[in-house]
């Protein structure tokens, strides 16, 4: 009864959670840039929940699986979004193409100090 109940509250605010990215990539695209969104804070939410996602099968736990579920869908969403928008360094030249997702990935892992600019 009480795992139910709190299970429960924990899918609505898992909902919130999930909502949050989905309010991040409009305002991204509404602006038309990701300058200023961390790469690094959604990677580490992607990794975290994840984590949470295979746990939640271990332990067979419904409630625990459906809010990374859902948080992780939204940032999926998030994580594209910011992909594409990103500020490449060389955007506006004739024959620019994105960099690999692998490329991205590693740059976005990397500190700020030994990476080079996208």
């Amino acid at each position: 009864m009480i795992k139910d109940i709190f299970g429960s509250i924990l899918i609505l605010t898992g909902l919130f959670d999930a909502w949050k990215y989905v309010w991040q990539a409009k305002a991204i695209i509404k602006v038309g840039t990701a300058r200023g969104h961390s790469r690094k804070f959604l990677n580490v939410a992607l990794g975290n929940d994840l984590i949470k996602l295979v746990y939640s099968i271990i332990i067979l736990d419904i409630f625990i699986f459906l809010s990374s579920l859902l948080a992780l869908g939204t940032m999926i969403y998030n994580f594209i979004i910011v992909y594409l928008y990103y500020p490449y360094r060389n955007r506006n030249l004739i024959n620019f193409r994105k960099p690999s997702l692998i490329k991205y990935l590693i740059n976005s892992f990397s500190p700020n100090s030994q990476r080079k600019r996208l």
